[in-house]
């Protein structure tokens, strides 16, 4: 099933579809990539087949031209505070626009279809290519957690942003 919010930019328009098991092997490709594994821990197949089958979590293929650009995973949909986390937006066509169309589509799903209050993230604090999107597209930045990040060369920092729903509808409007 592909979800009908879609951007509308052509033939290279995004497209969010459910994760089928058939594509953990672009998923594990893409999260290993050099430009990517530097930004986010890399999982397990069956770590990812978990969030496939779980309803409090979401995995998407991001589809683009019939072809997989990149994936999303979003945690806490059931959340009782309707506070979701976007757990992980990889890109594999970087510099195409993909990014920000995949968040549109993202907050429609979380803001729209499930109804959700909040959306944040947290992100490596020397992603500034990451963190220049969500600003452009209205996360707001709420603060940092200093060291928090154990990695192969010591500990990195993550900055914490979100964008609140009424902030995502007010953006919507003209």
């Amino acid at each position: 099933m592909v979800y009908p919010h879609q951007t509308d930019q052509g033939n290279d328009s995004v497209r969010l579809r459910p994760t089928q098991l058939a594509d953990l092997d672009y998923v594990l490709k893409a999260e290993n990539a050099p430009e990517n594994a530097v930004y986010i821990r890399q999982w397990s197949r069956d770590r990812h087949q978990e969030v496939i089958d779980d309803a409090d979590e979401a995995h998407f293929i991001l589809d683009a031209g019939g072809q997989p650009v990149g994936y999303v995973i979003l945690q806490d949909l059931l959340n009782p505070d309707q506070s979701v986390m976007l757990r992980r937006l990889v890109i594999t066509e970087k510099g195409k626009g993909y990014g920000q169309q995949a968040l549109a589509l993202i907050f429609q799903q979380v803001f729209e279809r499930h109804g959700a209050h909040r959306l944040w993230l947290d992100v490596k604090r020397d992603n500034d290519r990451a963190k220049y999107l969500y600003s452009k597209v209205g996360f707001v930045y709420e603060g940092c957690l200093r060291e928090s990040l154990k990695t192969a060369t010591g500990f990195d920092s993550m900055e914490i942003m979100s964008i609140l729903q009424r902030e995502y509808r007010q953006r919507q409007q003209p």
